[in-house]
Order: structure tokens, then C-alpha cells, then sequence
């Protein structure tokens, strides 16, 4: 039986989650949820459901939910994520979030409070984890094929001319990158970072800061290094991470296009392109739902989801950090 299925913020990303739920044979859309009323009558026609203007009264109606996706935007895209999550996960509703959890990590931690208390599945679409060739090269490194970690480098970077708040950049975009950084190499001990206020096309220099430099020590100890950008473009470059070992390494490139491993023994290496048939970043997002569906439908236990709530405020407590060491000049011990 299909779960039900509602989603919250009918933006692009939530129109986005909702195809990727028509899409997928383990569910079925049975409400939508916007306070802005003409997203929420547009959504509704599209997916054949009732539309609703909050969370509350979408709770109220009686309609029976499963699980539902949160894709509300705001400041540094998480400012309004906040209260419908409370508000569904108050109401008994399994939920995933958007990235960021929360531009405010007080915040954060009262969502994953909640969702702990209240005993429920929440999850955080850190859909870059959720790839054949992470899952891939995830595998190699529990399997010891790369032996002891020693180093990770993660570059991401693309052409983002908003400048809507000082540290739109980190916030927005670098959950990703650091919860890939977390997937493989674990929890992160102490954060030094450098940001640099970029350039625009028309050569002008940005307000946000809008590049950065970011030294992380895992607690493994493992050393690690993210490079991130909104200054730059074109076709290729979305994503790249190497992650080093005592036997050998792996690089994923274009996020999930390609992916690496390189002996230390010999000079033999092993690739893989497009594996498990995923041609691009676009295609993660439904790779990421149909786990959330599965769990939901297999009714894991909330602590075991894959992408939690908890880990998205893991990755949220790093940015915060790398935050305070360019602020303050010094290494930020989390």
C-alpha cells in the first residue's frame, strides 16, 4: 500500500520532491501546503489533492498522512523551515526537512529534540550522500579497502549571484559537501576557515562572503579540507571529493558521475561511470525519497534513519563554527 504523502512549501525544491513522490511506486500525494494560496491551488490541481494554507489546518482536516517533505524556503534558504516542522512533527507526521536544518542551530536542536521526543522519523534531504558511487565508496572504506583514513578533500562550488545575507553561501549551500565529508570520515573535532568576498560577472565585489577555505579535524583523525565557491560556473565542477587512505583513495567526481579507486600498491585503478544508471545531480533527489519511503515504509527506528535530522544539525554546528574562526581568527574546538 502507497504511504500518503504531503508536502509543505510549493516552491520549485517542494514541487520538485512532490514529481519525485508521483513518481515513486511506494507513494501517493494526498495534500499540499503553502501560505501563499495561489502555490498551494496550483500545486493541488497538479497532484489531484486538497490544498491547504498551514500546516495546522492541514492537520486538522483529518486527512490521514504518512510522512511529509518540508521545502518552505527563507532567509539563507532554511529561515522558514522552523515551525511547519514543528508543527508536523507536534501533529505525530514523520517528516523530512530541506537543507539547511536551520540558519539558527538553537533552533535546529529544538526540531531534533522534538522529533527524539515524540519518538518520530525526521530526516534532512542531504541528498549527496544518498548516491550508487557514495554508497559505493562508502563500502570500500567499512570493508578497510582503503585501509586507516588519512585525508578528504571536498570541493564544491557554482554560480550563485544571491547576495541576500553575509553567510548566505556556507549556510545554503555547504550542508551538502560537509555531511558527505561527515558520511565518510565521521564526526569533526576542531574547524579553522578563510572566506573571501568574490567578484560578480561584472567584476564588482560581492557582499556576501561568497568563497572559503575551510581545515577540519575529524576525531578519527582524520584531516580534511573543503574549498567552496559561488563564483564559479560552467559545464563541469559542481562537486568533487577525494578521500585518502593507507592502502589507497577514491575521487567521486560531478558529485555522482564518476567514481575512482587508486591502489597504493600498484598503478592499476578501478572506475565506474554512472553507476547504478545515475547520469546526474538532478537524479539524487528521487534516489534520497525512495530511501526516506522505504524507511517510513519499513518503519525503521527514527535513530537509524539514513540523513537525519541530527546529522543535518551536525553538519549545521561545522558551518556555524567555520563561521566563528574567520570572525574570531583562530581554531574553533566543536
Amino acid at each position: 500500500m502507497a504511504l500518503r504523502v504531503a508536502v509543505v512549501g510549493m516552491g520549485g525544491i517542494g514541487n520538485l520532491h512532490a514529481r519525485c513522490y508521483v513518481n515513486d511506486p511506494l507513494s501517493e500525494i494526498v495534500a499540499v501546503c503553502d501560505i501563499i494560496k495561489e502555490r498551494a491551488d496550483k500545486a493541488a490541481a497538479a497532484y489531484g489533492c486538497p490544498a491547504f494554507y498551514s500546516v495546522k489546518d492541514m492537520l486538522k482536516s483529518g486527512i490521514k498522512i504518512d510522512c511529509a517533505s518540508v521545502c518552505s524556503a527563507g532567509k539563507e534558504n532554511g529561515g522558514d523551515h522552523y515551525k511547519p516542522t514543528m508543527d508536523l512533527l507536534q501533529g505525530g507526521i514523520p517528516t523530512l526537512g530541506e537543507k539547511p536544518i536551520s540558519n539558527e542551530v538553537p533552533l535546529a536542536r529544538k526540531m531534533v529534540a522534538l522529533a527524539k521526543k515524540k519518538k518520530l522519523r525526521y530526516g534532512v534531504n542531504l541528498n549527496h550522500r544518498f548516491t550508487p558511487a557514495a554508497l559505493r565508496a562508502r563500502g570500500w572504506i567499512d570493508s578497510g579497502r582503503l585501509g586507516r583514513l588519512h585525508i578528504i578533500n571536498m570541493t564544491m562550488w557554482i554560480n550563485n549571484p544571491n547576495e541576500t545575507s553575509p553567510h548566505f553561501h556556507i549556510r545554503a549551500l555547504h550542508p551538502h559537501s560537509i555531511d558527505v565529508m561527515r558520511y565518510f570520515c565521521g564526526d569533526v573535532k576542531s574547524v579553522h576557515a578563510f572566506f573571501l568576498q568574490g567578484d560578480t560577472m561584472e567584476g564588482k565585489k560581492r557582499k556576501c562572503w561568497s568563497n572559503l577555505q575551510v581545515n577540519m579535524l575529524f576525531k578519527s583523525g582524520v584531516v580534511g579540507h573543503l574549498t567552496g565557491s559561488y563564483d564559479a560556473g560552467g559545464a563541469f565542477g559542481l562537486e568533487r571529493c577525494e578521500v585518502t587512505g593507507s592502502k589507497g583513495r577514491f575521487v567521486i567526481e560531478e558529485a555522482c558521475e564518476l567514481l575512482t579507486f587508486y591502489s597504493r600498491a600498484n598503478t592499476e585503478r578501478e572506475s565506474y561511470t554512472h553507476l547504478g544508471g545515475m547520469t546526474g545531480f538532478g537524479e539524487t533527489f528521487p534516489s534520497r525519497i525512495h530511501r526516506w519511503l522505504e524507511q517510513n515504509r519499513d518503519k525503521v527506528k527514527p535513530n537509524e534513519i539514513d540523513g537525519s535530522g541530527e546529522e543535518a544539525l551536525k553538519a549545521q554546528t561545522i558551518i556555524e563554527a567555520a563561521i566563528e574562526s574567520w570572525e574570531k581568527h583562530k581554531v574553533v574546538d566543536l
